[in-house]
């Protein structure tokens, strides 16, 4: 499909084309584990190069995982009497805790939970960090005391004051057994009031303080609040954990939520915010078909099952927006920048591949294909191609060589191996032909030379997509510049002409449109390196190059001068231009994406997802 879809530039102008983003409402089907969180059907008809999702904000994935937990307490009836605190608006009651302990574990696979807690609750209990083993006495060691009590509780039991601060523990709760059940483990209890311990001594820091503030977990594993905080601190700002483990050494249990919250606030609130966020992160990354948002500061996240799967890559393309615009904390920027804040630069519009890495639209090449390019363009095998084509291997030592003068008779510094640069052979043989060599049909000067030739090949071939595929990429980084130019010529057309602000709006989609339309060439040239020759990849460059020659035409009538008599010629023409680039785009990405649903494309090298190439089609 090529040259056979034309349009002219006397096209009408539609609006509805260029506003920029594409449809945030198209939501997905979920059939996955967790995805029958987002479910909502999907709006008008999606075009070939489109891919089906819904951008959720981070109140949509609270919900989720609330939801997640409110099923599996539901299910396994973990539960516990008890309310929410008032002033925890963020935390859950102990039983919605114990229930989010136990998907943590799971990797958030409810099913794989659930049947493995109906086999032994016991075991998913304890290996959850959520109880504590039958082995295990929930009593800690007798702590260090700096002087004896002389009328002191019951053996076992700490002492305690009357004038204490609230201490943050978790106390055991009792075991009970079910008729022909297991015994329940010890589950956590809602943080309540206790009183703090007469001469105990922490065993990490030694302080002894009288009024010392002091908290444990169900183990009873007793240290001073100092040393919990800068723990679970170091463990969330350092570590990155989302499961704070008690401190003690072979202590399996994990801290529930409300009680790393009673750990880090008020003092750390800037730990327990990044605290919920591992744990939001957390969630997301274990379900597939749910992918963060790469831009800075950003917190949306797109759920998109479509594309969840290795197989489904093979034939689409999943650019998603997560519905945001701009990135944080950069308004000064923005206002430094008055152009980019008019011209929108400044809120583009967050699109990223929901199937890779790269953070950009890639379109139309496919996730595999683009890894492959990007790779190839960071290796160091191309710096090895110029070395075959500017440097030769001394036949002796197997040195590099390059040549650094006429004189065709070369010495190795290494060995001092005497041969011929032209065909390679020693030089004892060529008598006094010292500036030419007539020996060429000699086998291994002439089997150099095929590789020589074949290696230079190779590198120009390379070079040929590169410095193109670099070229848009350096022009799209030149946006900047664009934007602030259109900027100051639409300001100049208000001033000389008639036209109000809204009317010059042209240029800023024009100008949209060709950034657009130049990261669509960009990775045109990568796929095009990988495709086989053949009829279909001739069709793709027909394509290639007429979208090309349109974004060029449409570049130059946005930078060129600005002249007050040609202002109402100059707007027809780059919203003509505008309108035809635009569909040259859509030809290109609906082509492409057909072909891969359809199978057309076969490639040079092998593709994961493809069959093996045919070994003549290999690019050499």
């Amino acid at each position: 499909m090529s040259s056979d879809h034309e349009y002219s530039d006397d096209d009408y102008y539609d609006e509805d084309m260029f506003d920029g983003t594409q449809d945030d409402d198209e939501l997905s089907d979920d059939d996955m584990d967790i995805a029958d969180d987002f479910k909502s059907a999907a709006k008008g008809k999606l075009k070939a190069y489109e891919v089906e999702y819904e951008s959720l904000a981070q109140a949509d994935v609270e919900k989720a995982i609330q939801d997640d937990a409110e099923h599996i307490c539901g299910i396994l009836g973990v539960d516990a009497s008890t309310a929410t605190p008032p002033h925890l608006q963020l935390l859950t009651p102990p039983q919605m805790s114990t229930a989010q302990l136990l998907l943590r574990h799971a990797k958030w696979n409810k099913e794989r939970l659930i049947e493995k807690y109906m086999d032994n609750p016991s075991k998913v209990l304890v290996d959850a960090g959520v109880a504590l083993p039958d082995s295990q006495a929930p009593s800690a060691p007798p702590p260090i005391r700096t002087a004896p009590t002389p009328s002191g509780p019951t053996p076992g039991r700490r002492p305690t004051r009357s004038s204490s601060k609230l201490l943050s523990s978790l106390s055991s709760s009792s075991r009970s057994t079910k008729s022909g059940g297991p015994p329940s483990p010890t589950l956590p209890k809602p943080l309540k009031a206790s009183k703090s311990i007469d001469h105990f001594t922490c065993p990490i820091c030694f302080d002894d303080d009288p009024g010392l503030r002091t908290l444990s977990l169900d183990c009873e594993h007793t240290y001073c609040s100092g040393c919990w905080t800068a723990y679970v601190v170091s463990k969330v700002n350092d570590d990155g954990e989302h499961a704070v483990k008690c401190m003690a050494e072979g202590c399996g249990l994990v801290a529930p939520d409300a009680f790393v919250h009673s750990v880090l606030v008020p003092e750390e609130e800037r730990v327990w915010a990044r605290f919920q966020e591992l744990l939001l992160r957390y969630f997301v990354s274990c379900n597939r078909d749910l992918k963060f948002c790469p831009y800075p500061s950003c917190t949306n996240t797109v759920s998109c099952p479509s594309a969840s799967s290795k197989l489904s890559l093979t034939s689409v393309v999943p650019i998603v927006s997560c519905g945001a615009r701009g990135i944080g904390g950069q308004e000064d920027l923005t206002q430094s920048q008055g152009s980019l804040g008019k011209l929108g630069l400044g809120g583009k519009e967050h699109r990223f591949c929901f199937g890779c890495p790269i953070e950009s639209d890639h379109r139309p090449v496919i996730c595999a294909v683009a890894k492959m390019w990007l790779k190839k363009c960071r290796d160091d095998s191309e710096t090895a191609n110029w070395i075959k084509s500017n440097t030769k291997e001394c036949s002796q030592c197997q040195s590099t060589i390059e040549k650094n003068g006429g004189c065709n008779h070369m010495t190795c510094k290494k060995c001092k191996h005497e041969f011929c640069w032209v065909c390679m052979g020693p030089w004892s043989e060529h008598g006094t032909a010292w500036y030419s060599c007539n020996r060429y049909d000699e086998k291994t000067g002439q089997d150099a030379r095929d590789a020589q030739s074949r290696s230079r090949a190779s590198l120009e071939r390379y070079l040929h997509y590169y410095n193109r595929w670099a070229n848009h990429e350096q022009s799209a980084k030149l946006s900047v510049d664009l934007y602030s130019k259109t900027e100051k010529k639409m300001e100049e057309m208000q001033i000389t002409s008639a036209l109000t602000w809204i009317e010059v709006q042209f240029m800023k989609k024009a100008v949209e449109e060709v950034d657009k339309c130049r990261m669509t060439l960009k990775w045109t040239y990568a796929m095009a390196y990988y495709l086989a020759k053949g009829n279909e990849k001739e069709l793709f460059e027909d394509n290639q190059r007429d979208l090309e020659k349109a974004v060029e035409e449409l570049s130059e009538l946005i930078e060129s001068p600005l002249d007050a008599e040609n202002i109402t010629s100059l707007r027809q023409q780059v919203t003509n231009k505008t309108v035809y680039v635009s569909k040259r785009n859509e030809i290109v990405l609906e082509d492409t994406a057909n072909g891969f649903l359809e199978g057309r494309w076969t490639w040079n090298a092998s593709v994961d997802g493809f069959d093996d190439p045919d070994p003549s089609a290999i690019a050499f």
